[in-house]
C-alpha cells in the first residue's frame, strides 16, 4: 500500500549538533536561566501518585471480564504507562533528587519502572545520555533506526506496522547498534522487576499482568502519545534535527514536547522548560514545531518522502566517552 519511499540512506551531515552552541549563546544573553536548573521537588510525589494509581488499577482489573480488561488497558493503562516511561526519562537527568544523590535517582527510576512491567530504566539511563551528548552519532545514538528499519519499512503499510512495533525496535536497537556490558544496576533492575511481576501474578492472577504489559506495549506503539517518538527528531523539514511540540499532551508527558528546549538544557526539569521558551523566546519562536502528535503520526505514514531513514546522522570525531 502506497509508493515506496525514495530515500535510501540517512541525511548525513558534517556539522556538530546545534544544541551546545545555542545553549552557550542563550546562557550568555540570559544567565538567569541557570536558576531553572536542578531537581524538581514535585516530581517524586507525582511519580509516587502515578505508581499508586496503577497499583489500584491492577487490583480493580483482576475481576473484570477480559473484554473490559483490554478496553481499560488501551484507554487508561497505556496512557499511564507511557507517561511513566517519560517520568523515567525525567529521572534519568537526576531531576528527582539532584546530581548529588545520583543513586537515589537510579533506584527511584526502578520504582517508577514497576507498573511498566519491562525492566528498562537502568539501561535507558546509559543510552539516553549518549543520545544527548552525541545526537545523531553513528554507532552511538541508538535513537537512530537501523539500516534494516530504513530499508524495509518504506511503504505506507510498512510504516504503519513499524509504528505499532516501536517498543520492539527500541528494545533490540541498542543490541544491534551499540551493545554495552551489563552493569550491576541493570541486573538489579531485572531482578526487582521480575520479582514484582511474579508477585503481581501470584496475588491477583493473569489479568493485572496482561493489563500492565499490554498497556506498555500499546502505549508505546500506535497511540497518540507515541507521536513524540517521531516528532522529536525525524526530519520533516530538511536540515532541522530537533522539533518541539506545544500541545495539551505535554500535561501527561512531563513537557517532553519542549524538545528543543530540553536538548538545549537537559538539566532543567520538564516543568520549567516553558519558562526557558518564555525567557529566550526569540531562539524558539521561529523554529518549526508541532501542535498535534496524532497529525505527526498520520503525516509520517502518508508522506511518501518520509521513512525511518529520515534522520540526521553524523560521523563522530575525537574521543567518544559513553556512559
Amino acid at each position: 500500500m502506497g509508493n515506496r519511499v525514495a530515500r535510501e540512506d540517512y541525511e548525513w551531515v558534517y556539522t556538530d549538533q546545534p544544541h551546545a552552541d545555542r545553549r552557550k549563546e542563550i546562557l550568555g544573553k540570559y544567565p538567569e536561566i541557570k536558576a531553572l536548573m536542578g531537581p524538581d521537588p514535585r516530581l517524586k510525589w507525582i511519580v509516587c501518585m502515578m505508581v499508586v494509581i496503577q497499583f489500584l488499577a491492577f487490583y480493580l482489573v483482576k475481576d473484570l471480564d477480559w473484554k473490559w480488561v483490554l478496553f481499560w488497558t488501551y484507554a487508561f493503562g497505556s496512557c499511564i504507562n507511557h507517561s511513566m516511561t517519560l517520568a523515567i526519562h525525567e529521572i534519568s537527568h537526576n531531576t528527582a533528587f539532584g546530581n548529588n544523590k545520583a543513586m537515589w535517582n537510579r533506584y527511584f527510576a526502578m520504582f517508577a519502572n514497576l507498573p511498566i512491567g519491562l525492566p528498562y530504566s537502568a539501561s535507558f539511563k546509559r543510552y539516553h545520555l549518549d543520545h544527548h551528548r552525541y545526537l545523531g552519532g553513528d554507532g552511538v545514538d541508538v535513537d537512530i533506526p537501523t539500516d534494516f528499519e530504513g530499508w524495509f519499512f518504506c511503504t505506507r503499510f510498512r510504516k504503519f506496522l513499524w509504528i505499532i512495533l516501536q517498543p520492539l525496535f527500541y528494545a533490540i536497537r541498542p543490541l544491534c547498534i551499540n551493545p554495552k556490558p551489563i552493569t550491576q544496576l541493570e541486573i538489579a533492575n531485572v531482578a526487582i522487576q521480575m520479582s514484582f511481576n511474579v508477585a503481581l501474578y501470584w496475588l491477583w492472577g493473569a489479568k493485572p499482568v496482561v493489563y500492565m504489559l499490554a498497556g506498555s506495549m500499546l502505549g508505546m506503539g500506535l497511540h497518540p502519545i507515541s507521536g513524540h517518538f517521531i516528532a522529536e527528531h525525524y526530519m520533516f523539514l530538511k536540515g532541522h534535527e530537533t522539533y518541539s511540540y506545544y500541545g495539551s499532551l505535554n500535561l501527561l508527558t512531563f513537557n517532553v514536547g519542549y524538545h528543543n528546549e530540553h536538548h538545549d538544557f537537559p538539566s532543567i526539569p520538564g516543568r520549567r522548560l516553558p519558562m526557558v521558551k518564555k525567557i529566550a523566546a526569540e531562539y524558539y519562536e521561529d523554529l518549526p514545531h508541532y501542535t498535534s502528535w496524532v497529525k505527526v503520526l498520520y503525516d509520517f505514514i502518508m508522506d511518501d518522502t518520509l521513512s525511518p531513514y529520515s534522520r540526521i546522522k553524523r560521523k563522530l570525531k575525537g574521543d567518544v566517552k559513553q556512559e
